[in-house]
């Protein structure tokens, strides 16, 4: 579970740092820019797969692309092969060329209003030659052309290092009440036949899960901890442990049980991942400023190389707390009113407010919405514009909405509605429905509403006398309904936790959540 998560993290916080450092503006074809995550490679060791990833800030599909791969800096050291069956040839020594198979679809990236699209092509493996010395080091030119002139590159760091093996811990339960304190291990061993000389641990941890403790030695957003890098030894056969404090926010969902896991990093290997952050001057993670975490005396040595993590398959720790208790979420429609004259063009902000107490946190490898949204038209409207996230349902006049995974209490989640007055009809009503079933793979949604009965409110256009209260001529809603008059905030900019660690640590997440879906027409 953590794997999957991190890797895919891996590419969003690229994709994150890459839109934003760029410049030019999608007009007529959108800006596309690809990554290729750098790479340490050990000597004696197999292969490592890489991808080249396309990032877009617009949807797109790309025909005829070929990607071109130029080692010729390590040309003796590095062997660079097709991994997924694709077709290359080799034009000179030190140059790969290879031509994809179909078109590279370029589709939007979790979380939902990403505003960020992405794809891969066909992988490589990524190895050494006979040749290959102990601190070799250069780059590999990774570039793409396809079909409309569509072409970019981006240069990747490879060296050629030491190859050990960190394992995690044992996984650990307990529980705590919401707002509650306690303390996990953090246990890191040394599988391998190599003395490791320093390590990072990155954390994938719930919304749900907070600390006050700021280590000099980690970052942090906010309350949230983000990653830990020791200088610490581990000889082989040893292990290290230490224990950390956190506690549940009081917003915690319970009763339920909320994972966090830590993944274990070579130095070198966490520079591969991230150092795509400082070469585009993105906001990093915060350090702390309190004292060091240790987790156990060792003497302080100089790194002598290089490493990277030959064995990543046992690299990671995790426990499971049970928040004990009640602390239930209310999900509450926002309706609107609107007003105007035929051929009338309005807006109706609609949506939902979690009034908590609880945030509901949906986070999960599925990336599926926390809840589906249905927004019935009044009669004599017609919607010109809808926001990305909404469907019309075959054969009504209701669009279904998904929401994001993560819905935050206090918060508010606005969907815009840009309807046409097509006939004024006297308090034509619609309605606006949170917690709409939905057939989908991951279940459908939240059931487990607190207040069920504020889950719909109407969407009223040209109300009668006393029949409720008038727009503001724009076409605004005034929130009426199980909602009220309720302010559309939408998702904290800061953080989109459980999913967002290396969000942070790759500076990204500032960016992506700034990024709101824009409305699509439909008329």
């Amino acid at each position: 579970m953590l794997k999957h998560s991190l890797r895919w993290l891996t590419g969003l916080g690229a994709a994150g740092a890459l839109i934003a450092a760029s410049a030019t503006p999608a007009v007529a074809a959108p800006t596309i820019e690809p990554y290729f995550q750098d790479a340490t490679l050990a000597i004696g060791s197999e292969a490592t797969i890489r991808g080249l990833l396309l990032h877009a800030d617009e949807p797109t599909v790309l025909t005829d692309v070929s990607v071109r791969y130029d080692y010729r800096s390590l040309a003796n050291k590095v062997t660079v092969t097709p991994a997924d069956g694709q077709e290359c040839t080799a034009p000179e020594p030190g140059v790969l060329v290879c031509t994809e198979p179909s078109d590279v679809v370029l589709y939007e990236m979790p979380p939902l209003g990403s505003g960020i699209y992405r794809n891969g092509t066909k992988r490589v493996h990524l190895g050494l030659t006979e040749d290959a010395q102990l601190g070799d080091s250069g780059d590999v030119v990774v570039s793409f052309q396809a079909a409309g002139g569509q072409r970019g590159s981006y240069t990747s760091r490879v060296r050629v290092g030491e190859g050990v093996d960190l394992a995690g811990g044992p996984f650990t339960s307990l529980s705590a009440k919401p707002g509650g304190m306690f303390t996990v291990p953090l246990v890191v061993a040394n599988a391998g036949d190599m003395t490791v000389t320093g390590f990072v641990a990155v954390f994938d941890l719930p919304y749900s899960i907070r600390t006050r403790d700021r280590f000099s030695n980690c970052r942090y957003s906010d309350d949230h901890l983000v990653s830990c890098h020791f200088d610490e030894d581990i000889p082989v056969g040893t292990g290290l442990a230490t224990t950390l404090n956190l506690e549940f926010g009081k917003d915690t969902y319970a009763p339920a049980n909320h994972s966090g896991y830590a993944q274990f990093m070579t130095t070198a290997d966490f520079e591969d991942l991230t150092r795509v952050r400082t070469a585009v001057g993105t906001r990093a993670a915060t350090p702390g400023s309190g004292p060091k975490l240790t987790l156990a005396e060792a003497p302080d040595r100089v790194r002598q190389a290089d490493q990277t993590d030959v064995g990543p398959g046992n690299d990671y720790t995790g426990w499971t707390i049970k928040a004990t208790g009640r602390n239930g979420t209310d999900l509450a429609a926002i309706g609107a009113t609107l007003k105007g004259t035929a051929g009338t063009v309005v807006t109706a902000t609609v949506g939902f407010r979690n009034n908590g107490p609880a945030t509901l946190d949906r986070t999960n490898g599925d990336f599926e919405a926390a809840t589906h949204t249905d927004v019935e038209l009044p009669p004599g409207t017609t919607a010109v514009e809808v926001p990305d996230s909404c469907q019309l349902r075959q054969g009504t006049r209701t669009y279904q909405c998904a929401s994001e995974m993560l819905l935050v209490a206090g918060q508010s989640y606005p969907l815009k509605f840009r309807l046409r007055i097509d006939r004024v009809i006297s308090d034509a009503r619609g309605a606006v429905r949170v917690n709409a079933p939905c057939e989908c793979s991951a279940g459908g949604g939240f059931k487990d509403d607190t207040k069920p009965a504020n889950d719909t409110a109407p969407i009223v256009v040209n109300a009668a006398q006393g029949g409720g209260g008038q727009g503001n001529g724009d076409g605004d809603g005034d929130g009426g309904g199980g909602g009220g008059s309720l302010p559309i905030t939408g998702a904290p900019t800061t953080l989109i936790a459980g999913i967002g660690a290396l969000l942070l640590v790759a500076g990204a997440a500032s960016c992506l959540l700034a990024r709101r879906r824009s409305p699509r027409s439909v008329a």
